[in-house]
């Protein structure tokens, strides 16, 4: 990984070529285990199961939302979870693609927004194909490792700890100018 990337990794605030890369994007779409989530399972005994998100994060995307990002979910899980809780937040959810590249080129076809228009948020090899073609790849602070070198920015926040709340708040602060 080259100084510049890592150091984009690291940055608290938005460097200005961050800045300029932020101001070009209309669509974020998220992974959601490992991301809304701190991709930890509980399962009952009667097989159902149940994730643990952090609440914030329907602060961050509200302020996308103010921001007039668009903002959906991608999700290689079935289970209803994913989407009663992106129900609730008000995000579109696209559940149970295990390869989601197909499924973000349609979601940019229907949405007249193309790669350099977009981010896209992962933890996972799963996320990979995505975070390779978007303008701005974003991973969470605890990514898989052989995600990084895909990422532009990495949260300081871990997934189901407020990153999603960051994200927000990183756009927010580039936007609007605010420190």
């Amino acid at each position: 990984m080259s100084a510049v990337m890592t150091s984009q990794l690291t940055q608290a605030r938005p460097t200005r070529n961050l800045k300029k890369l932020i101001a070009s994007i209309r669509l974020i779409v998220f992974d959601f285990d490992g991301v809304f989530t701190d991709n930890l399972v509980y399962t009952f005994e009667d097989g159902r199961e149940a994730v643990r998100c952090f609440r914030s994060d329907g602060f961050g995307l509200a302020k996308l939302n103010r921001l007039g990002i668009k903002n959906v979910v991608i999700s290689s899980e079935a289970n209803p979870v994913v989407s009663k809780r992106c129900e609730k937040l008000g995000i579109t959810c696209y559940t149970g693609h295990l390869e989601k590249l197909p499924v973000l080129k349609q979601i940019l076809q229907e949405n007249g927004v193309s790669f350099s228009q977009t981010a896209y948020v992962g933890n996972d090899i799963n996320d990979m194909d995505c975070l390779a073609q978007v303008a701005l790849p974003i991973v969470v602070e605890d990514a898989h490792p052989d995600t990084l070198a895909y990422a532009r920015y990495q949260t300081k926040k871990r997934g189901g700890y407020g990153a999603v709340r960051e994200i927000g708040d990183l756009f927010e602060s580039a936007l609007k100018g605010k420190k």
